[in-house]
């Protein structure tokens, strides 16, 4: 620790000049660079890259887009196909299990094999596949895949190896489940119809076996013929001709009967003594028309037929509703004798079964539940009560109840929040479902060793926040919160209201909670900001509104100038506290003109409310439109309980707030926080041109989550603002200006590019970037874009964005600078300003560094325009300006996406906000203890801290001002700054100060008065041992910086990535110590050490294929990440190497040994006289001695990837090698055993020709030739 001390004062001793070295340092991805040599610092990193190992763990929600359903009544786990390819299997709470086929062809059908264990999934590519569920995570043991037909139907009876697959030409083949390879035995279409018949009947879409018969093969041909198959004499036993297709067959228990479903609505029961005609025909929903004809009626889906012993049997179909019924809801109809019930669903049935409590087809079914697979939900009816109510869904299949926005994940939570959250969201559940048990109640699952409280937060589109319990790799709902419940509803029809009411005018953008002090705060899409505290209590209250005037004024025109930077804020965005405002918005403060000004977007409710126990609202604070300009939305957010201070920013600048005195504290744009320390050279702006109002084209809300008809998103090349009408001239000048960049002219000028309003908007400068338009149809048509982001924005040419860049100018005309001077642009007569709307579910996407040609590099391009003269971003906030040589800016530049903040290559000279940390830190070098202060980082790389002045007694709190002073640091690095934290001298993770949960409603004790009482960590108390300082981690989307203050000396630098750039970044504790974990674009995920910055983990792990993945993807302490795979389903993973080691403990098992039930005693006269159906033997009849073998060109055996646990593990190394020695050893052990059988087999032969040689030797050695 010496030597370690000794370093330390010389860094703080030394100049910040000297302690970096040239801008080139550490410009090697994955070689960590200091100024110091980082041998001498002394901190005891414990973490290695064996303490980490990526994995999936366990995923969440409701499967997207499911295809198919099946059930095991005996295991009693239900398992859902999708069209991704993905199987989902059910059992009870915290049985759940996720496997993925390689393929990610459509899952067409589920076949159990009843309590074997085991899963046939028949998917889209006409692949069988056999999984194992006796395992903990289920392998494909054998997959057979079919080339020269279409898989249309599988069945497999109870109790068999055989399983019968119809095709698409309307053949009928034999799989052994066993071996999965085909039989000789096929049923050819041509064989099963009658030889007259002319027509093909088209694919088999049913197959069942007799109950009364096995030996019986009952097959539906989609034209409406109908065979029963002898297997045993391989010839039809009847067959059936029906005008109407047919859907699906159901029959009765006793094999003398069944039911077809058809596409005319019909249900048709035929009986097997007489198959020409049916003898019931029904149209459940269809009525008589006045003229005596049947209305007509949609198809019968599917029918199943189940019979009971106490009760007339259930007759369950989907679909049937008559035609003239328009924007009915689907249903379930279910006739149970003369009742008929009809069950009306949100979203279309995809599949739905009956359960029962036998697993054989031929005894009575007694249905006692029916499972109904939607679009969007899974529901369970329960059969037993005459009002069928629905089951309680115990699984998180509502996260998509409202579309997801954004995501946080706590992990290590205190211990008592779980409980609170629980027990008052449990006073708000539904009522009314069904008293029994969840039918679902497969397989076994305990709650592991390895556990800690964890919250996961969903924000969603229409502002509801939910808490849940992520506790031992489960989800369960604890607490709903509506943030809309703070707001009047917008009335349809008034001016103000209905220029701004949007599909989702409360979606959530970000959440920031301190589950310590129960703080949490939520930042909408409409600029606003709530902050609620927490209370047990109901209470009456009225929220107090703040109104801020955060708007940059932008000019049409830029001229150079001599000049100091003018700040670009009005009189009331002022360097100086703004005074509290809070004043409803009123008609009034619209201009003459009519342009809207100093008005928020959302009308928060002025009177006194209830609000029940739980979070409440105290705070809401809105950004105001400013001269017909709606606010930009906020890009960064942090809350101190501590402090009691909220600070938020965006594309504008920086607000601080005093939530406990109501205040607003600090309200200044990103140029006026530099003060004389500005690391760029700014152009001043002229005055403000008028333009006209721009409201139609801004404040883009959040469509449906899911459209009826999806609308294809397209991508132009269409820039900001459009050009004069000369624009040929144009074109000729951009091609001599140095900053010009050339595109093929067709993808501006083809009309089927451009939509209708935007073809008319041409380029005034020429930064490459896609918008994202959804069918604009006319001038005043907003744009808008669905939340689900319609997964057709999965690859945009390839490229992805980065979570931190948002639009944020107002569409100004902007002119390159080029060598002959400025350029005046001037907009065509009647054009209307564009201006990039903005959304949550939205983002801008930007091209690559490549295609941007005649720059040295990206950074000359920023140069160019915005007109600044840039400095290194490898120094700190020197003087004198740094000249660039072209290797070095190439090196340092930066290739950016857009990110949910800005991108600094075509907005003016404005910085975001992109990250805020309250915290106790060194403002200034000449600081001797920590303050509390401010972190700002902003889109161009720049991190400022503010030093503040906070009263510390209770009542001086409330009373005296909280005086903020001016910008204290200025670092700089390489992209948009992500992420704060802090360690101590040690490398110990520095928590900030919060205060300690209190409730706000409680009854006051005269005795003992409520103070507050809080918890600070300071570094320099943390470990006396070290001396004063602290260690900064600051981390962007290029690269990582680990700073030591108060000297302001960078320590360590570490490039992240050179090609891409991280979405996501955060610093965690793993394995007793800390890390810097990060997400990159191109889906690496890695970590690297604290404080060396080495790294420890690089996985190519997920390519950034959905926006969805970068909104909401997350890390937590423990080694755990997740994020949104799908619109319905988050996705866990860990990258623990103890938690890979611990997961199979934490995972659910699918399978328990369980008895068969018994099949019931059939009685003398039942079996005499209904057939023997047990001497069916489908061995003798299937296998390769009776049926020959199948032509091995129709299909190919893959044997599968896994079968027992570990075999991966078993793949490398020492433990591979021994793995595939006893392997070897078992193998020649087998041999030598089946050679030493044959010996014996040919000994005992060899005895046996011995024996009956002698005996015919002593037969024939008394006779004579001729007796022969």
């Amino acid at each position: 620790m010496k030597k370690f001390r000794k370093v330390l004062d010389g860094l703080t001793t030394s100049s910040p000049g000297g302690t970096m070295g040239s801008p080139s340092c550490g410009s090697a991805a994955g070689t960590p660079t200091a100024a110091p040599t980082p041998k001498e610092i002394d901190v005891q990193e414990t973490l290695v890259s064996e303490n980490f190992q990526l994995c999936k763990t366990v995923r969440h929600g409701f499967p997207y887009q499911p295809t198919a359903l099946a059930f095991d009544p005996v295991q009693k786990i239900l398992a859902i196909g999708s069209r991704s390819g993905g199987v989902r299997i059910l059992g009870r709470p915290g049985v759940d299990c996720y496997c993925q086929h390689e393929s990610g062809a459509a899952v067409l059908q589920l076949q159990f094999l009843v309590n074997e264990g085991a899963l046939v999934t028949a998917c889209a590519d006409d692949t069988l596949h056999l999984w194992n569920l006796r395992q903990r995570r289920p392998a494909v043991l054998h997959s057979l895949k079919f080339n020269r037909e279409r898989i249309t139907f599988c069945h497999l009876p109870f109790q068999s190896k055989w399983l019968y697959v119809g095709t698409e030409r309307g053949n009928t083949h034999i799989v052994n489940i066993e071996s999965f390879i085909l039989s000789g035995y096929v049923i050819m279409w041509n064989k099963a119809i009658e030889l007259s018949t002319k027509t093909h009947p088209g694919p088999v879409v049913h197959l069942s076996d007799s109950p009364k018969d096995e030996g019986k093969l009952l097959i539906g041909f989609e034209s409406g013929t109908i065979v029963q198959w002898d297997l045993r004499v391989k010839k039809a036993d009847f067959r059936i001709y029906y005008d109407e297709a047919i859907h699906s067959v159901g029959w009765h228990h006793e094999g003398k009967q069944f039911m077809c479903s058809h596409s005319d609505g019909s249900l048709t029961m035929w009986n097997l003594r007489n198959t020409t005609k049916p003898f019931q025909v029904t149209f459940p929903h269809g009525k008589i028309q006045k003229d005596g004809r049947k209305e007509s009626c949609k198809p019968i889906l599917k029918v199943e037929y189940k019979t009971c012993r106490n009760s007339e049997p259930f007759i369950i179909f989907s679909g049937g509703l008559s035609y003239d019924k328009a924007g009915r809801r689907p249903t379930l109809t279910i006739m149970h004798g003369k009742a008929i019930t009809v069950l009306e669903m949100d979203y279309p049935i995809v599949e739905f079964m009956a359960l029962c409590e036998t697993p054989y087809n031929n005894e009575v079914q007694e249905p006692y539940a029916v499972v109904v697979l939607l679009e969007k939900d899974l529901i369970v009816v329960d059969l037993t009560q005459s009002n069928f109510p629905v089951f309680e869904n115990p699984y998180p299949m509502d996260i998509h109840e409202s579309p997801v926005t954004c995501t946080a994940y706590f992990a290590e939570c205190p211990p008592d929040i779980i409980p609170i959250l629980y027990s008052i969201g449990a006073k708000h559940k539904k009522t009314g479902y069904s008293q029994k048990e969840w039918p679902i109640a497969g397989g076994t699952w305990t709650l592991g060793s390895h556990t800690y409280p964890e919250i996961i937060i969903t924000g969603h589109a229409d502002g509801s926040i939910k808490f849940w319990d992520a506790s031992a790799i489960t989800l369960q709902m604890l607490y709903k919160l509506k943030t809309s419940k703070a707001f009047e509803k917008p009335k349809q029809g008034e001016g103000r209201a209905a220029e701004l009411v949007e599909e989702d005018p409360f979606a959530v953008q970000m959440v920031s909670w301190c589950p310590q002090s129960r703080i949490f705060c939520v930042v909408g899409i409409s600029a606003h900001i709530i902050l609620y505290r927490f209370s047990k209590y109901d209470a009456n209250t009225q929220i107090v509104s703040l109104e801020v005037r955060l708007q940059c004024e932008s000019e049409d025109v830029i001229s150079p100038s001599e000049n100091e930077n003018n700040p670009c804020f009005t009189e009331s965005s002022s360097h100086s506290p703004q005074p509290h405002q809070q004043h409803p918005p009123s008609p009034g403060s619209r201009t003459p003109e009519g342009i809207k000004d100093s008005i928020p977007c959302l009308k928060v409710k002025d009177r006194m409310v209830r609000v029940p126990p739980g979070y409440q609202a105290e705070l809401v604070i809105q950004l105001l439109w400013v001269d017909g300009e709606p606010p930009q939305q906020i890009t960064s957010l942090d809350v101190n309980s501590a402090y009691g201070l909220l600070a938020f920013g965006n594309c504008n600048g920086l607000a601080v707030v005093d939530y406990m005195q109501k205040t607003i504290l600090l309200c200044v744009s990103t140029l006026d926080l530099y003060g004389a320390a500005d690391p760029y050279q700014r152009l001043t702006r002229s005055p403000r041109r008028n333009r006209q109002s721009t409201s139609e084209f801004c404040m883009r809300g959040l469509s449906n989550f899911y459209s009826d008809s999806k609308k294809r998103i397209r991508t132009s090349y269409q820039s900001l603002t459009e050009l004069s009408d000369n624009q040929q001239s144009i074109d000729m000048e951009r091609s001599k200006s140095p900053t010009s960049v050339h595109y093929p002219t067709s993808l501006h000028n083809d009309p089927r590019v451009l939509p209708e309003p935007v073809a008319s908007l041409r380029a005034s400068h020429c930064s490459p970037v896609f918008y994202l338009l959804d069918n604009v149809k006319g001038p005043g048509r907003k744009l808008s874009l669905p939340t689900d982001l319609k997964t057709d924005l999965d690859h945009v040419n390839g490229h992805c964005t980065s979570p931190t860049s948002q639009p944020c100018s107002a569409g100004k005309p902007r002119v390159p600078m080029g060598p002959e001077g400025p350029r005046l642009t001037r907009r065509g007569p009647g054009r209307p300003p564009f201006r990039k709307a903005q959304s949550a579910a939205c983002m801008e996407i930007s091209l690559p560094v490549s295609h941007t040609e005649g720059y040295a590099s990206r950074r000359a391009m920023l140069q160019q325009l915005h007109g600044v003269t840039m400095y290194s971003h490898d120094e700190h906030h020197t003087s004198a300006p740094y000249c660039w040589s072209e290797r070095e800016s190439r090196e340092n530049s930066f290739s950016r996406s857009r990110s949910s903040s800005v991108s600094s290559i075509d907005r003016d000279t404005k910085e975001a906000i992109t990250t805020l940390q309250f915290g106790e830190s060194y403002g200034r070098k000449t600081d001797a203890v920590p303050t509390p202060c401010l972190w700002v980082g902003t889109s161009l790389g720049v991190v400022l801290l503010i030093p503040m002045s906070i009263p510390t007694d209770q009542e001086e709190r409330m009373e005296e001002p909280v005086t903020i002073g001016p910008s204290g640091a200025v670092l700089m690095l390489k992209g948009s700054v992500l992420r704060f934290s802090f360690l101590d001298c040690m490398g110990a993770l520095l928590q900030s100060p919060y205060e300690v949960w209190r409730d706000p409603n409680a009854p006051e004790d005269p005795d003992r008065p409520r103070k507050r009482k809080l918890v600070h960590f300071s570094p320099s108390s943390s470990q006396d041992t070290c001396g004063d300082g602290h260690l900064a981690v600051v981390c962007s989307e290029r690269q990582a910086k680990v700073f030591l203050l108060p000297s302001q000396s960078c320590l360590f630098v570490h490039n992240i990535t050179e090609s891409s750039f991280v979405l996501r970044a955060d610093v965690v504790s793993v394995s007793n110590s800390v890390c810097l974990a990060c997400f990159c674009a191109n889906g690496h995920v890695m970590t690297l050490s604290l404080p060396s910055l080495r790294p420890l983990m690089d996985i190519n792990y997920l390519p950034l294929t959905d926006m969805r993945i970068a909104r909401t993807f997350c890390f937590t302490n423990g080694g755990q990440a997740l994020y949104l795979s799908s619109p319905t389903e988050i996705q866990r993973i860990t990258y623990s190497q103890e938690m890979c080691d611990n997961l199979q403990e934490m995972l659910g098992e699918l399978f328990t040994p369980i008895e068969t039930p018994e099949a019931q005693n059939r009685g003398f006269l039942k079996g005499f006289f209904g057939g023997n159906a047990n001497t069916f033997d489908r061995e003798e009849l299937f296998g390769e001695a009776a049926a020959g073998k199948a032509s091995r060109s129709l299909a190919q055996h893959i044997p599968g990837q896994g079968g027992m646990e570990g075999m991966k593990v078993a793949a490398s190394g020492v433990v591979g090698d021994l793995a595939r020695a006893r392997i070897a050893l078992d193998e020649r052990g087998q041999r030598l055993g089946e050679l030493e059988e044959r010996t014996a087999l040919m000994m005992t032969s060899a005895e046996t020709f011995s024996k009956h040689a002698h005996e015919l030797m002593l037969k024939c050695k008394d006779k004579k030739w001729y007796q022969f």
